[in-house]
């Protein structure tokens, strides 16, 4: 194991190994912890009681944080005719079709989230491998893929902070929660909105504890784990 950085030592002292926090608790020890010269980012990081090789059971879907990431969103929105005017209309930074998939295959990827209308899957399938790898490929499940008449709504909430999650192998779910920089009251609410957000999509298939342990963390500080039972109360009060 790499050995740990002196700030990072001073840091962990602060955290009780053997509790777990209340969130509010938690956040304002994880802004105490985050040490860092640059904004750090606040993490939520999630022990699904699930079994990622089971297709009952796998976790996926869309957390909308009301107080967004902490920074500039990037969309591209897939779409011809009516619908490219729309989208550009409802501030896409990129709106194209043919065009852009060719621009991406030769290694163009400035922008953060992805959207399409279904008419172009057809042809924005063939970037599967691209986009997949780097978690931007527009998916029905996933809300990135939707009407026309749907794409104002989406774009905007792109803007706003919106989050996809997905089970890993390790049954485990990561997300961003919000820059350290923003208020804890702000943090605690995103993070809030986070594992609601993860509750609702519980699957059918699931049995037993759905989430068996939570933790954040700043980018570079020590990991603080939750009271579980007292963030999903909260999170679905």
């Amino acid at each position: 194991m790499a050995e740990r950085g002196k700030k990072y030592n001073e840091t962990s002292g602060l955290v009780d190994k053997d509790k777990a926090y209340l969130p509010q608790e938690a956040v304002e020890l994880a802004k105490k912890t985050a040490t860092a010269k640059f904004d750090e980012t606040l993490e939520l990081h999630l022990r699904m009681g699930v079994d990622p090789r089971n297709a009952q059971q796998q976790v996926r879907g869309v957390a909308l944080l009301p107080y967004g990431l902490g920074k500039k969103v990037r969309v591209l929105v897939f779409a011809q005719g009516e619908a490219e005017r729309i989208a550009t209309s409802a501030g896409a930074d990129v709106v194209g079709n043919e065009d852009v998939i060719k621009q991406i295959e030769g290694g163009w990827l400035e922008f953060d989230a992805a959207i399409a209308t279904p008419d172009m899957m057809g042809k924005v399938g063939k970037l599967g491998k691209v986009l997949g790898r780097k978690g931007l490929m527009p998916n029905p499940k996933s809300g990135t893929v939707v009407a026309a008449e749907d794409l104002p709504r989406v774009i905007g909430d792109a803007r706003k902070g919106r989050v996809e999650f997905k089970l890993d192998r390790s049954a485990i779910i990561h997300l961003p929660v919000g820059k350290m920089s923003f208020d804890a009251d702000k943090l605690n609410a995103n993070l809030m909105s986070v594992i609601e957000a993860v509750i609702k999509s519980k699957p059918v298939g699931a049995k037993g504890q759905y989430i068996k342990s939570a933790y954040i963390t700043s980018t570079m500080g020590p990991g603080i784990k939750l009271d579980i039972r007292n963030a999903l109360n909260a999170a679905v009060a």
